[in-house]
């Protein structure tokens, strides 16, 4: 895949990533802030997510940023992982220089006050217990993620460990967070669509490079020791089926053996055609539904496999079928025409993905954070280069004793409504 990038970096670090496209009349203004839940405080978490609402609360100089944005004729918005945040606009490529006006100002001069805080607590703090407390499953990814990780600040969502570490959060306490992490040397800006890379850089350097640096942010997290011991645990929960969750270390994303895993865990359970899918569902009727697939988290990530039990299959039997899959796909490994299915069917929904602006800023920028944003094109070759040897090396270390297992069970008496 060949792709126009071009790069600059400005001397408050601010890295600047331009990619003209004209079969788009848009642009795409995107901005990733090197934080996410990983970087939080074990005992004030949520903080990064709290910030994807406080950063459309409006600035010093401009009070109403979705109003500027829809007026503009744009749209915007943002999400939140363990790794990053990211905020994008989209509009008009004739009215980009007033994205990048609204990303500049409210990187340096977003307006935190008490009242503002006070109202995106509670905002959030709603959005927990609807989404993560009463929403079936919806505790499912805190379970496994504290049982999976011991040190690595993984072990906690993205919406934070509880609603207390908001909840009780000071105005100084957020300020401060806001100061350490977004400023322009630890964010990484992408202008992607009918732009002119020369006329953005302008415009950069227009209202981005007066901006303070900030100090870089160095992180040191505490690294997750090797496994060796397996771990298992059940929850009760008022939930209409059994889930089964079963969790491997797997490297970061696109680190040595990662790709294997990526692409192990599509011929395990990626779609209706996978050997997951078509033993465990369609044969042995022991899941309704079943998948597998890699976090592609920046620091050591998981493989998992997990599927809802047809009803009257004990976690015994789930776990021993899985298990069996592994095994056959450990011993006997994968020829090369079940390779290339799979990976010609994942590249293909990359490029898809590609097609989109709005992807390829986000991932441009994904990348220069990596390293370089010319990574993009090189994502076909590092997949290449897995075989059927080097999918079967790495997949013995899929092994019990690096095992984490979630018996995700549901109560009795659970009424659908």
């Amino acid at each position: 895949m060949i792709m126009h990038v071009e790069k600059t970096t400005l001397s408050n670090g601010l890295r600047v990533i331009v990619h003209p496209d004209k079969n788009t009349a848009l642009s795409v203004v995107n901005v990733l802030y090197d934080v996410g839940a990983r970087d939080e405080n074990p005992h004030r978490t949520g903080f990064a997510h709290l910030f994807e609402h406080l950063m459309f609360e409006g600035t010093q100089n401009v009070k109403h940023f979705d109003r500027h944005v829809q007026d503009a004729g744009g749209t915007n918005n943002a999400f939140t992982s363990n790794d990053i945040t990211n905020y994008y606009i989209s509009l008009p490529a004739g009215n980009t220089e007033t994205g990048l006006w609204l990303e500049a100002d409210r990187m340096g001069f977003l307006d935190i006050t008490q009242e503002k805080l006070d109202i995106q607590k509670k905002v959030v703090i709603e959005e927990f217990k609807e989404r993560y407390l009463n929403q079936p499953y919806g505790d499912v990814w805190a379970e496994l993620r504290k049982l999976a990780y011991t040190v690595h600040p993984y072990q906690w969502p993205t919406i934070g460990k509880n609603t207390d570490h908001v909840a009780e959060a000071t105005l100084e306490e957020v300020q401060a967070f806001h100061r350490k992490f977004y400023n322009p040397c630890n964010a990484v800006l992408c202008v992607a669509g009918n732009v002119n890379p020369e006329e953005v850089f302008q415009m950069t350097e227009k209202w981005f490079g007066a901006l303070p640096g900030g100090e870089k942010y160095v992180r040191n997290l505490p690294q997750e020791p090797e496994q060796t011991v397996a771990r298992k645990h059940e929850v009760l929960r008022p939930v209409p089926q059994d889930l089964f969750m079963l969790a491997f270390p797997c490297p970061a994303y696109l680190a040595p053996g990662y790709a294997e895993l990526d692409l192990a865990s599509d011929i395990l359970g990626g779609g209706e055609s996978s050997r997951l899918y078509q033993a465990l569902i369609v044969k042995k009727r022991i899941f309704t539904q079943v998948g597998a697939y890699v976090l592609g988290s920046l620091d050591r990530g998981l493989l998992v496999i997990s599927g809802r039990l047809m009803p009257g299959v004990t976690f015994e039997k789930a776990e021993k079928a899985v298990w069996e899959e592994l095994d056959r796909l450990q011993s006997a490994g994968t020829d090369l025409r079940e390779l290339e299915k799979i990976r010609n069917k994942m590249l293909t929904g990359r490029a898809f993905e590609n097609d989109s602006i709005m992807n390829k800023a986000t991932k441009l920028c994904a990348f220069e954070l990596l390293g370089d944003a010319n990574m993009i094109t090189r994502e076909e070759a590092f997949y290449a280069a897995v075989t059927p040897d080097s999918l079967r090396e790495n997949l013995s270390q899929i092994v019990p004793e690096k095992s984490t297992t979630l018996y995700y069970k549901s109560q009795n008496g659970y009424e659908t409504n």
